[in-house]
C-alpha cells in the first residue's frame, strides 16, 4: 500500500515545478528592456480565458497568429513585445531534486504531467525544450510519467475543469485521490475546488517539504 492511503496519484505541472520558472526569464527580459516587472504576466492574465496566450495554449491559433496577437495586446498595454519573443523565454532548466522526488513518488503512486504548452515545431513538446541536449534530458523525465496531458493536444487548458477531469479519468482515479503541484494559484484553485490536494510551488525546498508531509515520504 502507498504511504498515504488517501492519495493514489501525484500530478505535476512542468514549467516552474520540474524546471525553473519561466517567470524568472520574463523578469530578466523586462529588466534588460526597461519594461515594468511582471508586465508579460499581466498581459497573460488579462482576459485570461480569451487572450492570445489562452488561444495559443489550446491550439485555437497558429504561431504566426499568436505572434501578431500578443504584439497587439502588449502594444495596447504600453510596451510592444512580439509573441515569438515570449515563446523563446519558456524553456527552463530541470530541477534535479524535483526529478528525484518524481522518481520516488512513482514507486508508490501513479504520476502524471499536466502542462499548458504550445505547438511551435522546434522547442515544442511538454517541456518546451529549445536545444537537442535539453530535449533529451526532458524526454528522459517524461518517460517516468504514466500520463502526460498537454493543452496543445487536448484543446483545453488549466485551469479548466475538463483538463483535470480528463487526467483523473485516464488515470482511473477520483479527483479526491490526487495531489497536484503547480506554481500558479489560479490553476491550483480550480483543482482544489474539484477535491484535489494542492501544493503551490514557490521553491524546491518548500514544495518537497509539503509533499513529504502529505505523503509521509522523506525526499533527498
Amino acid at each position: 500500500m502507498p504511504p498515504s492511503s488517501h492519495i493514489e496519484a501525484v500530478l505535476w505541472d512542468f514549467g516552474g515545478v520540474l524546471t525553473t520558472s519561466p517567470f524568472d526569464a520574463f523578469n530578466r527580459f523586462e529588466r534588460q528592456r526597461d519594461i515594468p516587472r511582471d508586465f508579460i504576466r499581466s498581459i497573460n492574465a488579462t482576459n485570461a480565458k480569451t487572450n492570445a496566450w489562452a488561444k495559443f495554449e489550446s491550439s485555437q491559433i497558429s504561431m504566426e497568429e499568436f505572434d501578431r496577437a500578443f504584439l497587439e495586446e502588449s502594444t495596447q498595454a504600453g510596451f510592444p513585445i512580439r509573441g515569438r519573443q515570449v515563446i523563446n523565454l519558456l524553456s527552463g532548466e530541470l530541477r534535479p531534486r524535483m526529478v528525484r522526488a518524481l522518481r520516488r513518488c512513482k514507486q508508490d503512486y501513479k504520476v502524471a504531467c499536466l502542462t499548458n504548452n504550445v505547438k511551435i515545431g522546434s522547442g515544442s513538446g511538454p517541456g518546451m525544450a529549445n536545444s537537442p541536449t535539453q530535449a533529451t534530458k526532458i524526454a528522459q523525465v517524461m518517460e517516468m510519467f504514466d500520463l502526460v496531458l498537454e493543452s496543445s493536444r487536448e484543446g483545453v487548458r488549466k485551469p479548466e475543469s475538463e483538463f483535470y477531469l480528463r487526467a483523473c479519468e485516464r488515470l482511473g482515479i477520483n479527483c479526491e485521490q490526487a495531489v497536484f503541484l503547480d506554481d500558479l494559484g489560479i490553476n491550483l484553485k480550480s483543482a482544489r475546488e474539484m477535491g484535489m490536494a494542492t501544493i503551490k510551488v514557490l521553491d524546491e525546498t518548500q514544495a518537497l517539504s509539503e509533499l513529504s508531509a502529505l505523503l509521509k515520504i522523506d525526499f533527498d
